[in-house]
């Protein structure tokens, strides 16, 4: 080992300058207000699919300005025309839904309830953003700008002198999912409420729906007003339902004054609820809401702040620290009542939290949100819990109230076991989950539930493989991604073992143990793909391997290949590397699916070139794909084989691809994955195997990263001399006054450890060779 890294430091000298946009080096010490390096534009494009709207860490609300419908997202960077400002939006999804209650103010006579006919252009140049804020000097004259509490948000527009008219529409029945029912009504002189049901995301099942309703009440009473159905407008009628298309309301207020404020309280339960949200949190000015929200989001961003690097580097950091803290979205009104997945209101003393991407998300933002927010992490995994109880099985993709089925595999499992092994649950909650979780790994629910469960289980748990078929009209399902999903079981199966022996279940445990190396039964030793033999390989029932053997080809692996899945059997690498050829050869694949020789010597090249580029170009390819959650722990699959400081190489050309720009996410972030995974990656921890509660250690990118969880002790990372613009490794390691030689570390000893410090080299070292990290 220490042989090849002279040879190695020897080939690399004077080669490892990465090429990256580098403006003025940012000052060692913390910054003293975060959120002025945090850009909400930041993926705002069709790749990030985040939105620049005010919202608030967690907020049931995300009030943002919608230029498009029926897209990814309701905001994009490329379009010059806003249609409207929405109260819901989910950040990063891959595919279109929410946008809901959408607000336009407009001056003159009100002669459509199309936006393509109301809508204002607008100019980037004229935007405001900012955590908890966002303002837009329309080109017609309307100032209209935009912040938020948890459950509320809060409006003001500001007309141009001279208009004949100020005039608030609020569209209802269009949002940028689809909508199925819903209607609004005209209360008083200064009130208007309602409510939608919305519902088939990412077209998969017409069985999931979710309602929200609003209450909304402005400072001013308007003068007149009128409702909509579609394309019909209505003078003076105070009620409408949604038509085939759109339904909405709209308000005149006389020209005496200038501006006209909203507030707008949100609920999943009842208009009633939304009013009694709207009435709790309101501020007592638009002002004062606004810095209640810039206070807030400056405290969530300082329990994880930097400090060195350029300018550029803790722009590109603090916005991804940003969005990895904006959802699960609170469920709950002021008073615990939440609408459950048996579609009944219900209460409940712990925050309900809601919008669960469990596919993407437990793989980092979970593991993030566990980290700095204990507290939530536990109530969050209790509404797990809940989820349950109400609808008798366990999500994998849940969207407000209902179970979407979206995406494959088994990722509550491991989500919730993280949560378990960090001591977030207590004895009777965590045996419940576990009941919950053991059930939904041995069987699958009735045809007539909304939840699709594990439908891979009768093949899988009789032979240790999911049998594939493809069945017609669904998109998904674990038989119709029968590759990748057994690989998604083991690694379930595996992390709930964990929490059957911690819980004094011998005999499941030892059930579930038995199946953490399944994912050997894909290996097909006769297939070979680039030198190397050997890759798992989708099965029909009785065995026969399925579609083209080529692993860099799709059959029965979702949103990825084998070469990309081949890696996602963390918890066991020893039997991983077996399969391989050894460690040895596991670590030539790594640098062949990296492209390690080209990397160590131009990073930014490889990662442009070399890799997967294409947000969506999941498919028939053999490189990392860090644009996708599969491969995202594969970096840190060098901890394993003996070279750690290749993790660190492999980072640092990754982080090439974030840039501070509106198009600077390289995929899609799904409610904060690809986000959280840049922290981590920036910072030099990462929990490369989801459910077990150990990081793994590579070298940060700043000098300073200070770490604050709610309700514990403060954790200081030093790093003199870290820089993102070059390979830099790691050359050894104190805890406290101590060394430290291992490559990984415990989340309780990272917890206590205080201050951990690096010392660092331009050259690769033998660090953390000494012994590899446990397996689950």
């Amino acid at each position: 080992m220490r042989t090849r890294t002279r040879v190695l430091a020897t080939m690399l000298a004077g080669a490892t300058a990465i090429a990256l946009a580098t403006p003025a080096e940012a000052s060692s010490r913390f910054a003293d207000d975060p959120t002025t390096l945090v850009d909400t534009s930041i993926g705002n494009n069709g790749d990030g699919t985040t939105f620049p709207g005010a919202t608030t860490p967690f907020g049931m609300v995300q009030l943002s300005p919608d230029t498009q419908l029926k897209k990814y997202a309701s905001y994009d960077y490329a379009q010059d025309t806003t249609l409207g400002f929405s109260h819901t939006h989910l950040s990063g999804v891959g595919c279109q839904t929410m946008g809901n209650f959408r607000f336009m103010p407009t001056t003159g006579a009100v002669t459509s309830s199309d936006p393509a006919q109301y809508g204002a252009k607008f100019s980037h140049a004229n935007e405001t953003r900012r955590p908890g804020y966002y303002g837009v000097k329309l080109d017609n004259g309307i100032d209209a700008e935009l912040t938020a509490t948890q459950r509320t948000g809060q409006h003001r527009y500001t007309f141009p002198s001279g208009a004949t008219s100020e005039n608030v529409l609020i569209e209802v029945g269009e949002s940028n999912g689809y909508t199925y029912a819903g209607d609004v009504h005209v209360v008083g002189d200064d009130t208007v409420e309602g409510w939608l049901q919305g519902g088939n995301f990412c077209w998969e099942t017409q069985k999931e729906r979710y309602k929200v309703f609003f209450s909304a009440k402005f400072d001013r009473k308007f003068t007149s007003f009128g409702t909509w159905t579609d394309n019909k407008l209505t003078p003076d009628q105070r009620d409408a339902k949604l038509g085939s298309q759109r339904t909405g309301a709209w308000l005149s207020f006389g020209t005496d004054k200038s501006q006209v404020g909203a507030s707008v309280g949100l609920s999943y339960t009842s208009v009633d609820g939304a009013r009694l949200n709207r009435m709790a949190e309101q501020p007592k000015s638009f002002d004062k809401a606004g810095k209640q929200a810039h206070d807030t989001w400056q405290d969530e961003l300082n329990r994880m702040r930097v400090a060195g690097g350029t300018t550029a580097d803790q722009r590109t950091y603090y916005s991804a620290l940003y969005r990895s803290l904006l959802h699960p979205s609170v469920g709950s009104d002021v008073d615990g009542s939440y609408r459950g997945f048996d579609d009944r209101v219900h209460r409940s003393r712990d925050t309900y939290y809601q919008m669960f991407s469990l596919w993407d998300t437990y793989r980092s933002q979970n593991q993030l949100v566990a980290l700095l927010h204990p507290d939530k992490a536990a109530d969050m995994t209790k509404s797990i819990l809940k989820i349950y109880q109400d609808g008798g099985w366990v999500p994998r993709w849940a969207l407000a109230g209902g179970e979407t089925n979206v995406m494959s595999g088994d990722p509550v499992t491991p989500w919730v076991v993280d949560n378990y092994r960090r001591g977030l649950l207590d004895d009777r909650t965590a045996r419940q989950l576990f009941d919950a979780l053991w059930r939904n790994a041995n069987e699958v629910p009735e045809d007539q539930s909304i939840f699709r469960g594990r439908d891979g289980n009768p093949t899988y748990v009789k032979n240790g493989w999911i049998g594939y078929q493809d069945l017609p009209g669904y998109t998904y399902g674990d038989t119709r991604q029968a590759g990748s999903a057994t690989l998604e079981y083991a690694l379930a199966d595996c992390a709930l073992s964990t929490m059957a022996r911690g819980l004094g279940y011998p005999d499941k445990a030892k059930t579930l143990e038995g199946r953490c190396g399944n994912f050997a039964k894909l290996w097909d030793t006769g297939v070979e793909s680039r030198g190397f033999t050997g890759f798992p390989r989708t099965k029909a029932a009785d065995g026969t391997g399925v579609g083209d053997p080529d692993p860099a080809q799709s059959t029965g692996f979702h949103e990825g290949t084998p070469w990309q899945y081949q890696w996602l059997a963390q918890q066991d690498t020893a039997k991983l590397f077996g399969l391989m050829g050894g460690a040895g050869q596991a670590e030539k694949r790594l640098d062949t699916f990296f492209d390690m020789p080209l990397l160590l010597t131009d990073p930014a090249k490889a990662a442009k070139d070399s890799w997967v580029h294409g947000a969506y170009d999941y498919h028939n390819n053999f490189a990392f794909n860090p644009n996708n959650e599969p491969d995202l722990h594969a970096p840190w699959m060098y901890s394993w084989t003996g070279a750690p400081w290749k993790t660190s190489a492999v980072l640092r050309a990754a982080r090439t691809l974030f840039t501070d720009t509106p198009y600077g996410m390289p995929g899609n972030d799904d409610l904060g994955t690809i986000s959280s995974w840049l922290v981590f990656g920036m910072t030099g921890v990462f929990e490369a195997q989801p459910g077990s509660g150990t990081y793994l250690l590579s070298t940060p990118m700043f000098e300073k990263v200070e770490i604050r969880p709610a309700g514990g002790r403060k954790i200081e990372i030093e790093a003199p001399g870290a820089s993102a613009a070059k390979l830099q490794y790691t050359k050894d390691v104190q805890i406290g006054h101590r060394g430290y030689d291992r490559s990984w570390i415990s989340h309780a000893d990272l917890l206590r450890a205080g201050k951990i410090q690096f010392r660092l080299s331009d050259t690769p070292t033998s660090w953390g060779t000494k012994s590899a990290p446990p397996a689950m």
